[in-house]
């Protein structure tokens, strides 16, 4: 009987180097802020909404499938793909779409933070959107566009960073260990691929979301007695 033909890809350099920038743009030593948000989840464990490693996992698959991170992807890929003059409008609707004050805090303060550390690596359309508002993921759609980031890959990195930040401060919210936090993050990644997948002929009438106990408790949360997170 023959021997199995085994056949290896190799990732070219600029492969590499394009995976690495993102690995970089995303990790939580980027200056974007993001361990200072919570995206309402104080307040959600306060109200005794999550309390535990499984409802801290379905909270943070709902506001991925249904909430801010289905429609953060639609962004995102819509800035990757769109032409450099198209961004200021992108950036005005992805602001629209905040539901309430620290909504729109959050996805504004972490996207321009963004795009001044994006400017160490340059690019047509970071540079388009360096004076204005622009919402966390059409800063990182616009900076992968300008590196040939493909992307799935930076729609998939992104989803993966905005879990792994939740399910952070769901760990020193509620409190649970380490260990517990990894298992969220683990089962968090099929919900992860399949938010990719079903965001990839995603138009801009697809926007929109159905994660109200989410946004009920960013609102709630700009009047919360005791706060340890700005959102």
């Amino acid at each position: 009987m023959p021997a199995p033909i085994i056949t290896m890809t190799m990732a070219t350099t600029d492969e590499m180097l394009r995976l690495a920038r993102l690995l970089t743009w995303l990790s939580p030593a980027f200056p974007t802020g993001g361990f200072a948000y919570s995206h309402g989840l104080e307040w959600s464990v306060e109200a005794g909404d999550v309390t535990d490693e499984t409802t801290l996992r379905d909270w943070v698959a709902d506001v991925l499938s249904h909430g801010s991170g289905r429609s953060d992807t639609i962004l995102l890929r819509h800035a990757h793909r769109v032409s450099p003059d198209d961004l200021p409008a992108l950036c005005a609707l992805g602001i629209a779409l905040g539901f309430g004050r620290e909504r729109r805090l959050e996805i504004c303060a972490q996207g321009e933070a963004f795009v001044r550390a994006g400017t160490v690596w340059g690019g047509l359309r970071i540079t388009a959107v360096a004076d204005m508002q622009v919402p966390y993921p059409i800063a990182v759609g616009a900076l992968a566009a300008d590196h040939g980031i493909e992307a799935d890959l930076a729609a998939t990195g992104y989803l993966q960073a905005l879990a792994a930040t939740l399910v952070s401060a769901g760990v020193r919210l509620i409190p649970l260990g380490q260990t517990a936090g990894l298992r969220v993050v683990r089962l968090l990644e099929p919900v992860i691929a399949k938010l990719v997948e079903q965001t990839r002929s995603a138009e801009l009438d697809d926007l929109g979301g159905a994660c109200f106990r989410s946004d009920i408790a960013a609102l709630r949360h700009e009047t919360q007695r005791t706060r340890l997170f700005r959102t």
